[in-house]
């Protein structure tokens, strides 16, 4: 009801009271008694029939291995086993934990990365303090990359990217932040929606990497250059293979680093912590639908190996379990791009220009992972003849 409190100045008496009734009319007459068939119908019929945190997997349902397969394929666009998604995310882990070890003893003094992720965790230092804070991180990290990009981009976006702050309607149960697009005619930029709400929850070192990956160099740039290809059917410009779009996203927070975006040292933690992340969804969705991990098992894999809070990997791990294929996404795209790039750094040496591979990539809209390979192989082939 809380709209009926607010004055509506250019309203009449009666149509503030018109307004009430029927807001109050909408409530009790609709959504109070959806709410409770819905409350119900959880409780007395999926709950007695639901898979116990032992058996969360699909696994565990008849022909559940052969879903889980097909979800893979239709998520990453590869035909990649369970096992092999699980053996290279261990290989990921491992070569992450490398990494934030070595970050580790040159930033705190200590390699064993247990400590390092007991600092990072429980440290209040590494948390914002105010809202204001973590709005003024965002905005800083977005107008630096802004004013990068033309060294490491050809094609740019004609539709700005601001930064906007979520409303309380939506921040209590939302995700840390989004992306939103901008409108076609371009009578609005991209957003990048930030959570602010209880800033003490929200670690200072991943606020960087988490601003590249949402807006620029990352969602923003191939979501609004996909909007403004002329020679695509419109359904090619605003959907696109979940591996290309996240794929795209997780490879611009390395990407980032390169470009000199990252503050300092903490800030490249951000980077590693949500990169472990991604490698962990490899391990731990192939490990739940495919090889009979528990809910435990997986919740505390991901403790053992990201820097994330533990509310955070609950929620992570129960969304793998309702998403099966979703979460390996982002790492299987992330791998595929790098490794074309470093085919053509190897293919045409001094010639590879970073530019015109990352234009290569976002000029067909987001592709099925070979589809994409097959375009930036016939640019380097095409490179090659021009010798």
């Amino acid at each position: 009801m809380g709209p009926a409190q607010a004055e509506h100045e250019r309203w009449t008496a009666a149509q503030r009271e018109q307004f009430r009734t029927d807001l109050a009319a909408a409530l009790d007459g609709a959504l109070k008694p959806g709410l409770a068939r819905y409350r119900d119908a959880i409780r007395k019929e999926i709950l007695p029939s639901a898979r116990s945190p032992e058996k969360a997997g699909l696994v565990n349902l008849p022909d559940g291995v052969e879903c889980y397969r097909k979800r893979i394929r239709d998520q990453t666009s590869l035909d990649l086993s369970p096992e092999e998604l699980h053996t290279i995310g261990l290989e990921q882990v491992r070569t992450i934990r490398e990494e934030l070890s070595a970050l580790g003893q040159k930033v705190m003094g200590t390699s064993q990365v247990e400590r390092i992720q007991h600092r990072l965790r429980d440290d209040p230092a590494m948390q914002f303090k105010t809202a204001d804070e973590v709005e003024a991180a965002a905005r800083d990290a977005l107008a630096r990359a802004k004013a990068a990009i033309p060294k490491w981009f050809g094609v740019l976006p004609k539709a700005d990217c601001e930064v906007k702050i979520m409303g309380m309607h939506e921040a209590p149960q939302s995700t840390i932040a989004y992306y939103r697009n901008p409108t076609k005619d371009g009578s609005r930029p991209g957003y990048y929606m930030l959570n602010t709400y209880k800033p003490e929850t929200r670690p200072r070192y991943e606020a960087q990497a988490l601003a590249f990956h949402e807006s620029i160099p990352g969602h923003h740039l191939q979501i609004a250059i996909a909007m403004e290809l002329k020679d695509l059917p419109e359904f090619r410009k605003y959907e696109g293979v979940t591996a290309f779009v996240e794929g795209w996203a997780l490879y611009t927070e390395r990407l980032a680093d390169e470009m000199g975006l990252y503050s300092s040292d903490l800030d490249r933690f951000g980077m590693l912590s949500y990169d472990a992340w991604r490698a962990c969804r490899l391990v731990v969705d192939t490990g739940l639908h495919a090889m009979g991990w528990t809910r435990q098992q997986a919740i505390d894999y991901m403790m053992q190996n990201t820097v994330l809070a533990e509310n955070n990997v609950v929620n992570e791990v129960d969304r793998y379990i309702t998403w099966p294929g979703q979460a390996l996404a982002y790492k299987c795209g992330q791998i595929e791009i790098l490794k074309l790039r470093e085919e053509g750094r190897l293919r045409l040496g001094a010639r590879f220009d970073i530019k015109e591979f990352h234009d290569v990539v976002l000029r067909n809209g987001a592709l099925p992972l070979p589809i994409l390979r097959q375009e930036v192989e016939t640019y380097y082939a095409e490179r090659e003849r021009a010798k």
